[in-house]
């Protein structure tokens, strides 16, 4: 019976701060107090049994704190507009699309690679509200990360759809890019449908280099420090966010773009 009761507290109590219900905390917790005081041995048999669930609800806590962070800064965001230069980089969505989310990302980085994975899950859902731009910031840790920046825009000025087909590709295997290098960019480019000659030539021609360094100045401007880094209009989104969170950055961009969610 105690076991049970005090189980309970304890989830009710780790979810008072998410329901809002600040005016039985205090009552909560000397219930609790009395509880472990006259039962000291069961707090920890109890936490063992209902882990999963306290974690959860811990999480969810969390998550609605992390969430309120988020939104206060965006709004702060909201009257600090950013001027990037999208010129000459190709466009996923529609282009007219009302959000414009652009990204400072890199190849070889795991969580560029499952912001990626959200990325496309928000296309999908926000289809033709929502136009998608990657831009290059290739980190200096990883001798392949440049490489693969310098593949991905050498394809953006051949074919644009065959350039986001090798991101796709890339991003898939972002493993073998890590280890094989510019063998596994040559086979997913080839792939790709691109021409392989004109690749070479424009991989180590002057656009490619001038579009990565004006990235990567870009990015040193608005304050980049890591990757990956989304601009949803002029809200900032730092590191791999999951869906319910960037779809907030999303929704709060559309109002205030006067559109619809």
């Amino acid at each position: 019976m105690f076991k049970r009761l005090l189980a309970t507290l304890l989830i009710v109590l780790t979810l008072v701060p998410v329901a809002g219900a600040a005016d039985n905390r205090d009552e909560l917790k000397e219930t609790l107090r009395t509880l472990l005081r006259d039962n000291p041995d069961l707090v920890l048999e109890v936490l063992r049994e209902h882990s999963e669930t306290v974690l959860e609800i811990a999480q969810q806590g969390a998550n609605q704190r992390r969430r309120k962070v988020l939104v206060a800064q965006w709004k702060t965001d909201l009257e600090d507009p950013k001027k990037v230069n999208l010129a000459d980089r190709p466009v996923r969505g529609e282009a007219n699309a009302p959000v414009t989310v652009v990204a400072y990302s890199d190849f070889t980085c795991p969580y560029c690679q499952q912001a990626a994975g959200t990325v496309e899950m928000l296309l999908a859902n926000y289809k033709g509200k929502v136009r998608y731009v990657f831009k290059q910031m290739p980190l200096e840790t990883h001798e392949n990360a440049r490489t693969a920046s310098n593949y991905y825009v050498a394809a953006s000025l051949q074919d644009p759809a065959k350039a986001w087909k090798l991101y796709e590709a890339v991003f898939a295997d972002r493993d073998r890019l890590v280890t094989e290098g510019e063998p596994f960019l040559k086979k997913v480019a080839q792939e790709a449908g691109l021409d392989m000659q004109r690749l070479a030539t424009d991989i180590k021609g002057r656009k490619v280099k001038a579009l990565i360094e004006e990235d990567m100045a870009e990015a040193r401007k608005l304050g980049v420090q890591g990757t990956p880094y989304f601009l949803v209009n002029d809200l900032v989104v730092r590191g791999a966010l999951p869906l319910d969170l960037f779809s907030d950055a999303v929704d709060m961009a559309l109002e205030k773009a006067g559109a619809k969610k």
